[in-house]
């Protein structure tokens, strides 16, 4: 309080140096948000939570989160590798922070609405998978997509760097059981203990040094359903940590300083027709082009 001048004796800026004597009148200012937490008018941390997307705002630390497409109720970003999608904790500032705070460096959030309702990322994306995220502005936009996801009317492709030739389109089922201890799932081809069916569609764009990108059609959507599933295929990610080849991986985090699964949400489309992309990261056609061991 006193480095940032928010106490004064006497009228004066106080020092936290001077001695007090009888009669002394000490004045301490709070900011809004200060006062009402003290006063018991934050409990749910709402304020402070708008405290801190107002600093996000104000540095422009939103400019890290690419607009790539944005309507009256909704906006797309290209969320780079990682980035939460949403705070896991408290303290961590993900995509949904930085999204408000574009929203109020335009004018479009206010203090008064972010203690009502909050606009909000739609769909998630693992940390350290880059690409499309959908967000609702508005009520309309969030009940816009959120039913679009959950009806799974939204198709969603993934691009993605692969181990090994692909040489022609596969659509292909399975089973998957996740184990929530370690965060990794399984996959089998027929049905086991706890399992859900999957199914997946890709589609070989280029090959070169060993590497092929390949487009990938989410049908289903599970939990590390692509990584897992092209593993399972004998066509690992590469730079996944969880399902990836442990060699390659290596040589990628040596070379490129990659040290994440080179997986990419690239395009999402709309009953209506409408189709948003993300660009690719430059990585993935650096990796493929360039001569491996």
């Amino acid at each position: 309080m006193l480095r940032k001048k928010n106490i004064t004796l006497n009228g004066k800026k106080a020092t936290g140096k001077e001695k007090l004597a009888l009669h002394d009148e000490i004045a301490i200012f709070f900011s809004d948000e200060t006062y009402d937490k003290f006063s018991g008018n934050d409990m749910d941390g709402t304020l402070e939570g708008y405290t801190i997307i107002k600093e996000l705002c104000d540095t422009r630390a939103y400019l890290q989160l690419p607009v790539v497409y944005e309507t009256q109720d909704m906006v797309f970003f290209n969320k780079p590798a990682g980035m939460l999608s949403q705070k896991a904790d408290y303290s961590d500032v993900s995509a949904n922070e930085l999204f408000l705070a574009y929203l109020m460096s335009k004018g479009e959030l206010t203090k008064e609405r972010y203690q009502v309702s909050k606009p909000s990322v739609c769909n998630r994306l693992d940390r350290n998978t880059s690409g499309l995220l959908a967000c609702g502005k508005t009520m309309v936009g969030l009940q816009t997509l959120s039913l679009a996801f959950k009806e799974r009317t939204i198709e969603k492709y993934y691009i993605c760097l692969v181990k090994g030739n692909v040489v022609q389109s596969i659509r292909v089922s399975g089973y998957l059981r996740k184990d929530e201890s370690t965060n990794q799932v399984t996959i089998s081809n027929h049905p086991f203990a706890d399992s859900k069916p999957i199914e997946t569609a890709y589609e070989p764009l280029s090959y070169a040094n060993g590497y092929t990108l390949l487009k990938v059609h989410l049908i289903t959507g599970r939990s590390h359903q692509i990584r897992a599933h092209l593993s399972y295929l004998g066509y690992p990610i590469i730079g996944d940590p969880k399902y990836g080849d442990s060699k390659v991986n290596e040589y990628v985090k040596k070379t490129y300083h990659v040290t994440h699964q080179l997986l990419h949400a690239y395009q999402m489309v709309f009953p209506d027709g409408t189709e948003v992309f993300a660009p690719i990261p430059q990585i993935f056609d650096t990796i493929k082009g360039a001569n491996t061991k």
